[in-house]
């Protein structure tokens, strides 16, 4: 998505010299189109897609890392990094909004120094910022909006008929197997993810970017990405992902129809009140639990509030600077505890808190968890109010705000910020990153 202007003819100079400035700007445009749906399609797809689930008895060994990632990630990084420095001003580059990243990311380097293994910390930090580069090119490569549009429709395209090929050839690569940890989950559809949890978030988010694509004028493409979305969405038996993908659409469809989009971010904020009641609040009041058990049929969700109880306990021990980036859960801090036979789970193989914002009071302290919760999930709604006014950004607006909103209803019960390059995590990194754009930029629809 490119700043107002356009690419027009040269108004003097020999014509075979225009023709041939016109055909370059064309062949850049479709460089830079295409560039950006890979960029899209490598985030949702990762670099080592259908990979089996972890194996329970290497948690908490030691490791150095992933080297596929570690080697992938940095070669995309500065390939897209000079990809955006060729074919992008730099006033575009400028309006990323880079402060609030920087401050994301410095916030996380600084809680490393709390880390017991500083050096797989600062691994994974790195990774992670690396895959920012990529979520840059995703937005600003596209020269305008139907050149965004294209190459979200294509990636997203691209990532379904791999998916849907596994599973009609291979499914046991894409659906939970009877064995195992995964007995309990046996013929829910994970994709190319390994959990029902994550891959069915991330396919709501491409549902969206579907809509998106079916508003945009890319009606049939746009329509088969949310039918075999939604399908896979079903398969994988989420009660979660399926109660929430609803919400988030329906927020912004009542905000856009009614013509105030103010409203659709009052009520949202209404709900994370009213769920983070009903989830994390329920172990910290026996009233909200009773409201709980009386509204919701497993109101432990599925034994997550004995994980929530063991969180909110270590984050009273370390309120202020935290246990340091990805430096908590399946470390020594965890898994060198005696196990509690009286727990529904056993905190020492469990591979996150099962919640956002938990998660982000234990690696960063409370005061960076909140800093990151505001820069993350509540400043990018003032972007969408600034932008969802002019119409020429309505439709990338209320795509980035219906990813936002959905993930922040998801962070109540899975944990995503900072994930180093997890797709849940960079979906969501780029709808926050989308809407400062299109809060500091005009967007060009022809």
């Amino acid at each position: 998505m490119s700043q107002t202007g356009s690419i027009t003819q040269a108004a003097d100079g020999p014509a075979g010299s225009a023709s041939g400035r016109a055909q370059e700007a064309l062949r850049l445009r479709r460089l830079a189109t295409f560039l950006s749906g890979l960029a899209l399609f490598i985030l949702i797809l990762t670099l080592q897609p259908f990979a089996p689930p972890p194996d329970p008895s290497q948690i908490g060994a030691p490791s150095s890392g992933n080297i596929v990632n570690q080697i992938g990630y940095l070669v995309l990084g500065g390939l897209y990094l000079a990809a955006m420095l060729r074919l992008k001003p730099r006033p575009v580059l400028a309006r990323l909004g880079l402060g609030t990243w920087l401050t994301v990311f410095a916030i996380a380097a600084l809680s490393t120094v709390q880390a017991l293994d500083q050096a797989a910390a600062l691994r994974g930090l790195l990774l992670g910022a690396i895959a920012m580069i990529l979520v840059a090119g995703v937005l600003v490569l596209p020269e305008d909006e139907p050149g965004f549009a294209l190459a979200a429709a294509n990636a997203c395209l691209a990532v379904l008929a791999i998916v849907y090929g596994v599973l009609l050839v291979a499914p046991h690569l894409a659906v939970h197997s009877a064995e195992g940890v995964e007995g309990v989950h046996a013929g829910d559809w994970r994709g190319h993810l390994s959990h029902k949890n994550f891959a069915a978030p991330v396919f709501s988010m491409m549902a969206m970017i579907g809509i998106y694509c079916w508003r945009s004028g890319l009606k049939w493409r746009g329509a088969i990405i949310v039918a075999l979305c939604v399908v896979f969405v079903l398969n994988s038996g989420s009660k979660t992902t399926l109660g929430f993908l609803p919400m988030a659409i329906g927020l912004v469809v009542l905000g856009r129809f009614s013509g105030r989009p103010g409203l659709a971010v009052a009520l949202h904020i209404l709900l994370v009140a009213v769920i983070a009641c009903l989830t994390v609040g329920t172990v910290m009041s026996p009233q909200l639990y009773k409201l709980g058990a009386a509204l919701i049929s497993d109101p432990t969700y599925t034994g997550r509030d004995e994980i929530w109880k063991f969180a909110l306990a270590r984050i009273a021990e370390k309120p202020w600077l935290g246990y340091g980036y990805a430096s908590f859960w399946q470390t020594p801090v965890v898994t060198g505890l005696e196990e509690n036979f009286e727990a529904s789970w056993d905190v020492r193989g469990i591979g996150s808190g099962h919640n956002s914002y938990l998660d982000a009071m234990l690696m960063f302290g409370v005061p960076g968890a909140v800093v990151m919760i505001w820069l993350l999930m509540i400043r990018p709604l003032g972007s969408y109010l600034a932008a969802a006014r002019t119409p020429d950004r309505a439709r990338l607006a209320d795509l980035f705000v219906m990813m936002v909103i959905f993930m922040t209803y998801v962070g109540m019960l899975e944990a995503f910020l900072l994930n180093r390059s997890d797709p849940l995590w960079t979906l969501f990194a780029t709808a926050v990153m989308g809407l400062e754009l299109l809060r500091r930029m005009r967007v060009r629809t022809v």
